[in-house]
């Protein structure tokens, strides 16, 4: 969604190159979406400056400074508490938010659709955009949480049980493939997908994916 109508359009339009991810926390309310902000990528003067011209801010405090960014505890202006309440009072579990480039990202599990159609229309009905990029029905299946296929679950889940990932491996992809009852390529394939997807719908959300990052093995 645009941070125009939501949060932070000030600080995202303002600071070159900030990307904004949220901490997670368990418990729930209303005080409890988004709280804590993690301000990465950009300079802290610059973002501190921003954040206190933001007019969706009311207060804001720096719980820890590191290398790489730093977390704020931030209280919220009216408008966006009220935006909030969209999300809990929708019996919604908020799984991921970040933002980067004056646009908001959202990862929300609702109960059921029909939550997700009163916070679709008590949006619509207080002018906030958004666009729905994806919609995943779970029914019950762990597969369907991290976007899996019954299948590529099925392979990975006996990979790890079976020492695939471990050093030195313990079985290999014809053994795999076997007790899978598939071919050894239609294996490696789903492997190599279903590592990707689990991959994407956990370490990359919220992930800045422009620039790869150099690795130290």
């Amino acid at each position: 969604m645009p941070a125009e109508g939501f949060a932070l359009h000030h600080t995202l339009s303002t600071v070159t190159d900030l990307r904004v991810e949220c901490e997670p926390l368990v418990q729930s309310g209303e005080k409890s979406v988004m709280p804590l902000l993690w301000m990465r990528g950009a300079d802290r003067d610059a973002t501190d400056d921003a954040l206190a011209d933001d007019s969706t801010v009311e207060s804001v405090s720096c719980l820890s400074a590191f290398d790489d960014g730093h977390l704020c505890r931030i209280e919220w202006a009216g408008r966006v508490r009220h935006l909030l309440e969209m999300v809990t009072n929708g019996k919604a579990t908020v799984l991921d938010i970040h933002a980067r480039d004056d646009r908001w990202y959202l990862r929300v599990m609702y109960p059921s659709r029909e939550h997700f159609s009163r916070t679709h229309q008590f949006a619509t009905d207080h002018g906030l955009a958004f666009d729905v990029t994806s919609i995943r029905e779970a029914e019950g299946k762990p597969a369907g949480r991290f976007g899996l296929t019954e299948g590529q679950r099925e392979v990975l889940v006996r990979a790890a049980q079976q020492g695939y990932f471990d050093v030195p491996q313990k079985t290999n992809l014809g053994a795999l493939a076997d007790d899978c009852d598939v071919s050894h390529q239609a294996l490696s394939e789903r492997l190599r997908r279903g590592m990707g997807t689990l991959i994407e719908d956990t370490l990359l959300v919220g992930a800045e994916q422009d620039q790869p990052e150099e690795l130290s093995i």
